[in-house]
């Protein structure tokens, strides 16, 4: 499988004024716009896209959507997966089947005793059910 390229990081401007995003965005402010509020709400918004599951089987009446993962590259890819599991009715649960479940996730920073957190512990950390291929319930085969 090829390696993936590193993301280019953004170009950062430098001494921009508190409160605004570019130099340009305060030039602005100070001028033509300075009747118009800066920066004064937020407005939530949500993109919308489509989850194509691995697996999917009933099981006890509840709906599985069994996600196998051999591992999470970033952030965007792992993420995805709570957005998934914040929208799923209560007849719906997202569980995965890790490949290596105590691999470090991507970009985890050591703790002090040196480990780094895992897909399972992330998984649980997020309230999300996985198994391995070693742990997989007979009675959902």
């Amino acid at each position: 499988m090829p390696k993936r390229s590193p993301r280019k990081v953004r170009p950062r401007e430098s001494n921009i004024p508190k409160g605004y995003d570019s130099k340009w965005e305060a030039k602005l402010h100070k001028s033509i716009l300075k009747s118009w509020e800066a920066h004064s709400e937020k407005v939530p918004y949500i993109v919308e896209h489509v989850y194509n599951p691995d697996f999917i089987k009933i099981i006890e009446g509840k709906k599985i959507l069994l996600e196998a993962k051999g591992r999470f590259w970033d952030y965007a890819e792992y993420s995805k997966y709570l957005w998934i599991k914040k929208i799923l009715p209560e007849d719906v649960e997202l569980v995965f089947i890790f490949a290596s479940p105590f691999a470090p996730m991507p970009r985890s920073r050591p703790r002090k005793d040196g480990t780094k957190l895992t897909h399972s512990e992330w998984s649980e950390n997020n309230k999300i059910r996985w198994y391995s291929e070693k742990t997989f319930p007979e009675e959902w085969k």
